[in-house]
């Protein structure tokens, strides 16, 4: 049997990237994947003052911070929760005022920054244990995490690939989704989604018993459920108002095909399992800002799931 560990949706979150790395031991895993969107979305400006003394706000809280230790930890509490700290003064907050660009190379600089850290501390805990650690970026990922990921030794991008995790089990992997309304990086329509499913699966030796891990949920799968937008993208009735956001190609070449197991993410309310006919979809969800990290349990036998259970930790 082959135990795996599923997580997604950590963006840029410290915390859940070091419990993802440990889950494997505390789960006794054979294998940890993680789904997509690992990089966070936004800078949190940390204003120096003079003096030792520092601003910052942080969710539409202010923070008075005096001296190394306040700093140190403002530091950690906004990394715990996705965002990436930037140690700057007034003078250049006004300059970079001026430069929309000038912000979003920043941003992106400071976000790389971090995937490379992460993955010199997955390099310091991974290697030796045995585990495989699979990886692909998400439609909120630069193109840039790719060549990051894919340079450490102990980690597998498995964007695009046909990977066997067993004698038995397969696994094909995509972080792209379908259309979104805020035109992300790795997005594009349903047609193009099929024409990139069916070429991994061409490649596979056995459909039946493989694992579909794509980070965009199959359409009205109860997996893909979120807030219904009006034309300025807030959402509807206070965001009682749901409707299914999953890709429709996704959901035929699963219909098609019947996997074993379907693995999702990118809809972070959409917390749960469901069947489609005899495959077993999974989607852990997303609590990345609270610092928890969502995630799922399954355990292969040889032409069958034996088991799953949905983690919080």
């Amino acid at each position: 049997m082959t135990k795996i560990f599923f997580a997604t949706d950590i963006h840029g979150s410290d915390i859940c990237w070091n419990k993802f790395l440990n889950a494997g031991k505390f789960y006794e895993a054979d294998v940890l994947i993680l789904g997509g969107d690992i990089t966070g979305k936004a800078i949190v400006p940390i204003i120096e003052l003079g003096s030792g003394k520092y601003k910052a706000t942080l969710l539409e809280q202010r923070y008075e911070i005096q001296g190394a230790d306040e700093l140190a930890e403002i530091i950690k509490r906004i990394r715990s929760r996705g965002y990436y700290p930037y140690l700057t003064t007034l003078e250049e907050i006004e300059e970079l005022g001026k430069s929309p660009d000038g912000i979003y190379k920043l941003f992106i600089s400071e976000a790389l920054k971090v995937v490379q850290q992460w993955m010199e501390i997955a390099t310091r805990k991974m290697q030796g244990t045995g585990l495989r650690v699979y990886i692909s970026p998400g439609n909120d990922d630069r193109f840039e995490v790719d060549d990051i990921i894919r340079s450490t030794p102990c980690i597998t991008l498995a964007e695009g690939l046909v990977l066997e995790l067993d004698a038995f089990h397969e696994m094909i992997t995509s972080g792209w989704s379908n259309r979104t309304p805020w035109n992300t990086y790795r997005e594009e329509d349903e047609s193009q989604l099929m024409t990139r499913y069916e070429s991994m699966i061409s490649a596979m030796k056995e459909p039946k018993n493989s694992i579909f891990n794509i980070h965009v949920p199959p359409f009205n799968s109860n997996l893909d459920e979120a807030p219904e937008l009006d034309e300025q993208l807030h959402p509807k009735y206070a965001g009682n108002s749901l409707k299914p956001t999953g890709s429709t190609a996704l959901r035929s070449v699963i219909e098609t095909y019947q996997p074993l197991l379907g693995l999702h993410g990118h809809i972070h309310e959409g917390r749960g399992a469901s069947r489609i006919g005899k495959t077993l979809c999974i989607n852990p969800g997303s609590m990345y800002e609270q610092g928890t990290l969502l995630g799922a349990i399954i355990t292969l036998g040889k032409n069958k799931i034996e088991n799953y259970v949905l983690t919080s930790g």
